[in-house]
């Protein structure tokens, strides 16, 4: 069975870190792209973060310089550091697999298998 498991979410205060870790198993293919996407109160999810086949990353420009993507394959973990947090950073956030890459990896329908969330608030 496909897992992904979210952890490190909390409460912080304004400009404070935190580190997302997600552990997944079971992912039935070979060559696969990974996100964090989160979903703020009241909002509809969105992508934030994805790390590409190639290990490349991309960010939505309201965490660039901010978040930082990273995946230990030898571990199965992937991980989100967020520094300089803000208040509307608050919101579920996600790890999920797909195998649509590039543009398409920012639409959350293009994700097949998604953890079950991880709350950050920030104030």
């Amino acid at each position: 069975d496909v897992q992904l498991v979210e952890s490190g979410g909390g409460s912080v205060q304004v400009g404070g870190s935190l580190t997302l870790s997600c552990q997944y198993s079971g992912i039935p293919y070979t060559s696969f792209c990974m996100g964090w996407l989160r979903q703020p109160p009241g909002k509809e999810r969105e992508g934030v973060a994805i790390i590409e086949r190639d290990d490349s990353m991309n960010y939505v420009d309201a965490v660039k310089g901010r978040f930082t993507i990273s995946k230990d394959s030898a571990k199965s973990t992937l991980y989100l550091h967020m520094k300089n947090l803000k208040a509307e950073d608050t919101a579920t956030y996600y790890c999920a697999v797909t195998l649509f890459c590039r543009e398409r990896a920012w639409q959350p329908d293009a994700y097949r298998y998604w953890g079950t969330g991880t709350q950050v608030t920030v104030s």
